[in-house]
């Protein structure tokens, strides 16, 4: 099977058959409906898709009988025209087409009876400009787009009342591939390395954010390797070569000043009153803060940070109580309280690099890191998340080009370390990462007024943006620039709402230690009268393209908690594979109240692909709306 595209999980609901408003007709507009029912004074129920409504007629029409309206008038009431003639068992749906074309004046092109066939099945409504606009997109498909997917985006577009223009069809068109992402990447990234007439500060940041999506444990790896030279600073029976190493990387990575010593690098911050004891930083500063008097209330807000800590061992955290305790039972002065800060700085500092292996891919209450509470212990600046990642990559690509012998095995233990922590969390850490950093959705957060903008502003789509603005670009880079900025809108595009339903769509270059895959998710559920996701019922499907398994799409579905795994992939022999993991799943679901009912293995239908029916069933509409034929 080689599936370029995938099939909705929800069938669009058609705009006139949408349960939340009444049929809504624009003049010019051709849509099929049948007769139903016939009723006195010439009134009769129409049926167009899945909605039924009252209409009165001018001329005398039989039930059961199938014809092509055209919308002629809306004002002050709606008023359609027989276009063709009904539908009998002596015609035939092409015969109707026909005279269509005939009567509108339309082209008789191949692409013209395809897309009127199509709206004819789906009775959507469509006006003679939507057509003629759709029969030239239909003429001029790229390669490796097929007409079946092409008018399914052109009846998306109908539907959702999206502008008809090129960009928004091939937005949707590239949206709905579940591959090509990281080949389109590559491209990019290739193009930008030869580049000469770009900004060289633009180039710079593209070539940056294209590295941090093709490394996204980078900054992981960064947190191993500050705990390892931080463990050797901190060690009294260290070798100086090795503390010497050690200082040197931190201070050309720029997480040290240059001025730091082994004997003062960790020097505590000046104290700054009254801030929030979030980091472990600024629980040192609140201490050297304190005035002796107020003692008592400082060991209680320490014990409460301590207890909510989720990246401290309760061994560690017992070690500190105990420390507190004997703080409590001295006279407290100014000079007992600055030593109770050094030795708590040091306590912690030991505990988060002792916790860095076990806790790669776990974050606190606040959302910080083991490296976060690391860094604010004893750099001089406070610094935000993101600023953090970027030291941590600096300290990446200083430990790659070191030639020191204890800073090479360093990076050499601390990419092992990574690679032997791959589990849940870590996939989880990856297609967030990502996602983050392709910025897709970029403009929904701009509005946030919480929003980190310096990171938004480091994201690949805005960049993108700043690229295609640029007027000494060249065709090739604006080209391949072009393309990832269509891909990226058309996964926006093809996610949203409708009533109750909700759909997300996502597609992700990942790159894991040097092997390359796509992997495209696509999320359908429906949203509670309050607004938030229903959790007990969705449907989610993964297209994976991967270098061992090739094309692979597993199929979740969740019905009251319940959830049933489908594998579809071409080799027989991975049911072997499959077993170990079930139990692990099975455990795994059930810490979330999820029951699991099965995992099956399937190999795919010859040219097909994987066929999935709607999450929840909708039932039909009626409305009252009059409508003079």
């Amino acid at each position: 099977m080689t599936a370029t595209s995938f099939n909705p999980i929800q069938p669009q609901q058609n705009a006139i058959t949408s349960t939340n408003q009444p049929l809504a007709l624009k003049q010019g507009q051709v849509f099929h409906g049948t007769i139903k029912q016939l009723y006195p004074d010439q009134m009769a129920e129409i049926q167009v898709g899945n909605q039924k409504f009252i209409a009165k007629l001018e001329v005398p029409l039989k039930a059961g009988d199938a014809h092509f309206f055209q919308v002629t008038g809306t004002n002050p009431q709606t008023e359609l025209k027989v276009v063709t003639g009904p539908m009998m068992q002596a015609s035939t749906p092409n015969q109707q087409i026909n005279q269509l074309l005939e009567s509108m004046n339309l082209p008789k092109s191949t692409e013209m009876q395809q897309l009127l066939g199509h709206f004819m099945k789906a009775q959507l409504p469509i006006s003679k400009d939507q057509l003629l606009q759709a029969e030239i997109w239909l003429k001029a498909l790229p390669e490796g787009m097929s007409k079946v997917d092409a008018l399914q985006t052109i009846q998306k577009m109908i539907e959702l009342k999206m502008p008809m223009t090129n960009d928004v069809f091939h937005a949707l068109m590239n949206g709905q591939k579940t591959s090509g992402m990281t080949t389109l990447m590559d491209n990019f990234a290739q193009l930008l390395a030869k580049d000469v007439t770009l900004s060289a500060q633009l180039r710079q940041n593209l070539m940056q954010q294209v590295q941090v999506i093709a490394k996204p444990f980078e900054v992981e790896t960064g947190g191993v390797i500050l705990a390892r030279v931080l463990q050797s600073l901190t060690n009294s029976a260290a070798m100086m070569s090795e503390k010497m190493q050690a200082l040197s990387i931190l201070k050309e990575s720029g997480i040290l000043p240059q001025q730091a010593t082994l004997q003062n690098w960790s020097n505590i911050k000046e104290a700054k009153a009254f801030q929030p004891m979030q980091q472990a930083g600024q629980v040192i500063q609140t201490i050297v803060a304190t005035k002796p008097e107020n003692a008592s209330q400082l060991v209680e807000q320490l014990k409460t940070w301590l207890g909510n800590q989720q990246l401290l061992t309760n061994e560690q955290k017992q070690q500190i109580n105990q420390l507190m305790d004997r703080f409590n039972q001295i006279p407290v002065t100014k000079q007992t309280l600055d030593v109770f800060a050094k030795q708590m700085q040091d306590q912690l500092l030991k505990a988060f690099a002792q916790n860095t292996a076990d806790r790669l891919f776990t974050q606190d209450a606040h959302a910080l890191s083991v490296k976060d509470h690391l860094l604010s212990l004893f750099r001089q600046e406070s610094n935000s998340p993101f600023q953090n990642e970027v030291l941590m990559r600096n300290l990446v690509k200083n430990s790659i080009d070191s030639t020191q012998p204890f800073i090479q095995q360093t990076l050499t233990q601390a990419d092992a370390l990574v690679q032997n922590s791959m589990d849940s969390k870590a996939m989880e850490h990856a297609l967030k990462t990502v996602l983050k950093n392709l910025g897709i959705s970029y403009e929904a957060t701009l509005g946030n007024k919480s929003a980190d903008l310096q990171m938004i502003a480091h994201q690949l789509k805005p960049q993108l943006h700043t690229l295609l603005q640029e007027t000494n670009t060249t065709p090739q880079m604006k080209e391949a620039a072009e393309m990832l900025m269509t891909r990226m809108n058309g996964m926006q595009l093809s996610s949203g709402e409708n009533g109750h339903q909700h759909q997300l769509i996502m597609q992700v270059p990942l790159e894991f230690f040097g092997k390359k895959m796509d992997a495209t998710l696509q999320w359908n559920g429906r949203m509670k009268d309050d607004g938030k996701i229903d959790a007990n019922y969705a449907r989610v499907l993964f297209y994976l393209q991967m270098a061992s398994m090739q094309e692979t799409v597993i199929d979740m579905q969740v019905q009251n908690r319940v959830v049933t795994v489908t594998v579809f992939n071409e080799h027989s022999d991975i049911q072997p594979l499959a077993e170990p993991l079930k139990t692990a799943l099975k455990i795994g679901l059930a810490e979330k109240n999820y029951q699991l009912s099965g995992v099956f293995i399937k190999q795919f239908d010859k040219g097909q692909t994987a066929k999935v029916s709607p999450v929840v069933e909708q039932q039909e509409e009626h409305s009252g709306v009059d409508i003079r034929v």
